[in-house]
């Protein structure tokens, strides 16, 4: 299976980054992963709708480019679907078997994903009703696929 995780902005602190190195270390064993960054949009603090709109859509050009036509996409959204880690490891090993050996998670920039992405995706998956860093999101996406490789193989992880 080949993994993307496909995200906004640069990840600056050393702490995240050496988490994700990690959890990406411990998943080479079962996929081929890679994080593709896309710069995020330089914005003013305060913005119009029409503005983070605007914003949204220019990050959302850059996600699609990076996407292309082949991967089964999964949006993190907080509107989107919650699933227990369990589920998730099924949902992975569902496309799997079905033949979909790419695919691409997608986060979004500090305001979000723009329509064009969410319309992209074929489906959309939140982790909590609450609203997290986006840079922290790569951290806990990572291993939560790390984890739903182990619960597939059958082998001892943390619960």
């Amino acid at each position: 299976m080949n993994i993307s995780i496909v995200t906004v902005g640069k990840l600056k602190e050393k702490y995240l980054k050496q988490g994700i190195e990690e959890y990406i270390k411990r998943l080479s064993a079962y996929s081929k992963i890679e994080v593709i960054e896309v710069p995020d949009e330089k914005a003013p603090e305060e913005m119009s709708l029409a503005e983070m709109e605007q914003v949204k859509k220019k990050e959302g050009e850059r996600i699609l480019a990076k996407i292309g036509q082949d991967p089964y996409v999964i949006a993190l959204a907080i509107e989107g679907k919650m699933q227990s880690s369990e589920e998730l490891a099924s949902t992975l090993d569902n496309l799997a078997l079905h033949g979909k050996s790419k695919i691409a998670f997608v986060i979004g920039g500090s305001l979000g994903l723009s329509g064009e992405v969410l319309s992209r995706a074929n489906e959309k998956l939140s982790f909590s009703k609450m609203t997290f860093p986006h840079q922290l999101m790569r951290l806990i996406l990572v291993e939560q696929i790390y984890r739903a490789f182990r619960i597939n193989r059958g082998e001892p992880y943390h619960k």
